[in-house]
């Protein structure tokens, strides 16, 4: 593995790379930028932007497009930069991604799982859809030549270990990375779902623009993502923002984490569909009740209703400590609508303090995707660029 000398703090080499690391995370932002742009962006002046840019582009980091003047041509993220791959990792599905480093996504696959998904079954089926992808880009690649894969899943993750037995009894005391790194043949960075649909939202989703936001993925289980002052935070244990665990009637349901009365069996999808059990079909999915709503069934209606009064009972609580400037609401359930939506701003109101109970209340921009776009966007932003490897 090659070696690196490193720089002095505050050498003039060391200025350099710094320099060259503001303009690539202007870059890796998306989209092509003139020169000028990065120069207002990153404050450096446009002499050295276009020293920077020149250097990178005999690196192979950044494309160089003329326009109108030095200044005025577009620059962007080379696709020889390299590129990265997203894993999402459900109750009961698993989506594989290709993504350059900017995070756009190249190529996308979905396929079902069954609710007790063992670790290393699942990973081998990711393996062979991401390998699938690979073979189907214009210009194949190997999987080894991936810079890095971000990998979500649906659980508290410690380190790199899935902890809670009860909520992916599948994935068990297993160290995700160590596993996963051993299937896929790559460097995989690993976080909790709805963490990572927290960084989707924030960088590319409803809450760009924000500086502090939850996430709620809202399917099988309840989990929030929290970012504060634009980082993901995520506790001293990996266990921040289990939402879908706090106790709201200790004499109440039997939740699978062993625990009773959690917010989780108020307002899950499970829930829903249990209680319209009389209702619908046998078979019925949440998307066949968000229809019985729409049609006007006052069961499915009062369904997610009352799932959205807890779940704002819940939000009650987070919002209260964090204060956070916007609340998304993703997952299987946020297809829902305002059926579900109107219900959670209704629970908030209630039960939050006056400051913060007008908190916005806004469905997810990403959709499905959320957690996925993250996975990518958590290698892309892990991927370093500068004295790395670049796959030929």
């Amino acid at each position: 593995m090659p070696t690196t000398t490193p720089r002095a703090p505050g050498s003039t080499a060391s200025l350099g790379t710094a320099n060259q690391e503001r303009v690539l995370a202007a870059l890796r932002g998306g989209g092509a930028h003139t020169q000028a742009a990065l120069a207002r962006q990153t404050g450096l002046a446009p002499a050295t932007v276009s020293n920077i840019v020149r250097g990178l582009a005999e690196l192979g980091l950044v494309e160089v497009r003329s326009g109108s003047g030095r200044r005025g041509s577009s620059v962007r993220l080379a696709r020889s930069a390299g590129l990265v791959a997203g894993v999402d990792f459900g109750h009961r599905h698993v989506s594989v991604a290709i993504a350059d480093l900017t995070g756009d996504l190249l190529a996308q696959v979905r396929r079902p799982l069954a609710a007790t998904h063992a670790h290393d079954s699942s990973l081998a089926l990711a393996t062979g859809l991401l390998d699938d992808l690979l073979a189907d880009l214009g210009q194949p690649i190997a999987r080894d030549q991936l810079r890095r894969i971000g990998m979500a899943v649906p659980a508290p993750v410690a380190g790199t270990v899935v902890r809670s037995a009860g909520i992916l009894p599948g994935w068990r005391e297993v160290d995700a990375r160590a596993a996963a790194e051993e299937a896929f043949g790559c460097t995989v960075d690993v976080a909790n779902d709805a963490n990572l649909g927290a960084l989707a939202e924030h960088r590319r989703g409803r809450a760009r623009g924000t500086r502090s936001s939850v996430f709620v993925k809202l399917s099988s289980g309840v989990g929030a993502g929290i970012m504060v002052h634009d980082e993901l935070f995520d506790g001293a244990h990996g266990t921040a923002g289990e939402l879908g665990h706090l106790t709201l009637d200790e004499s109440g349901p039997l939740c699978r984490c062993g625990g009773r009365g959690c917010l989780e069996t108020y307002c899950s999808a499970e829930n829903v569909l249990d209680l319209l059990a009389d209702h619908l079909p046998a078979e019925a999915t949440i998307d066949d009740a968000v229809a019985a709503g729409r049609s006007g069934d006052v069961a499915a209606r009062r369904a997610f209703e009352d799932a959205g009064l807890h779940l704002g009972w819940g939000l009650a609580g987070l919002v209260n400590l964090l204060d956070p400037e916007v609340v998304v609401m993703g997952g299987d359930m946020a297809r829902a609508g305002d059926l579900l939506l109107d219900a959670v701003r209704q629970g908030l109101r209630r039960h939050a303090l006056d400051a913060v109970a007008q908190t916005p209340v806004l469905a997810s921009e990403l959709g499905e995707r959320a957690s996925l776009v993250g996975a990518v966007l958590l290698a892309a932003e892990n991927t370093q660029l500068l004295d790395a490897p670049r796959p030929s």
